[in-house]
């Protein structure tokens, strides 16, 4: 999946993880702050043209849940 890939890219860009973020860990498993998620995901919406709202950021927790709701939504 080409958002997986990008979506991997800009968590290396923009969370500051001192490792390579697992596309089916947990935010909070990977040592991102709900803050820091939350930032990310507007991020994320913001390159893929998506609006995440409150209700899907909680039901978003790993990279590979976002991808599959940044498909499933995006044009």
């Amino acid at each position: 999946m080409a958002s997986e890939d990008r979506i991997m890219e800009l968590a290396r860009n923009n969370l500051g993880l001192d490792r390579e973020p697992g596309l089916d860990a947990s935010f909070g498993d990977s040592g991102v702050s709900s803050v820091d998620a939350i930032a990310f995901m507007k991020v994320v919406g913001q390159e893929f043209g998506v609006e995440i709202s409150a209700d899907d950021l909680a039901q978003i927790s790993t990279l590979r849940g976002l991808a599959e709701f940044v498909d499933s939504n995006a044009g």
